[in-house]
Parts: C-alpha cells; structure tokens; sequence
C-alpha cells in the first residue's frame, strides 16, 4: 500500500517537472513553431472535450430510454 502511494507521489511530481519545462522550452521557440504547436494543441483539447461530453449526453439519452420500462409500486 505504502509502495503504490509513493508511486503515485512521483508520477505526480514528474508530470508536473514536464509540464512546467515545456512551458519554459516553449519561451525560446520559435514564434511560427510555438504558434503552430499550441494551435493543434487547442484543436487536440477541443476535441476530446467535445467526444467526452457528446458520450456523456449519449449515456444519458440511453439510460432515460432504458428506464422507461421500469414500473413503481
């Protein structure tokens, strides 16, 4: 148990090292390069947010139809 926590403490901390080195890598880029790098990025986000929320309204939809066959008492 302890083994997994500790685990978890450095993927934590190693993901936030790379994140915060390459918002410093990304200062002495290129400005063209930059740009084009964080635009696909923006369009990567955008889309993934967009399939996570339409599967989200999609498992709604299915739940309200499933549920339509239930009865109370």
């Amino acid at each position: 148990m302890a083994n997994r926590n500790l685990r978890k403490r450095w993927m934590k901390s190693l993901s936030i090292l790379a994140v915060g080195g390459s918002a410093f890598q990304l200062s002495g880029c290129d400005p063209a390069v930059r740009d084009a790098l964080l635009a696909g990025l923006q369009d990567t986000t955008t889309s993934l947010s967009t399939a996570l929320i339409d599967a989200f309204f999609i498992s709604l939809d299915d739940d309200a139809a499933g549920s339509s066959n239930l009865t109370t008492t």
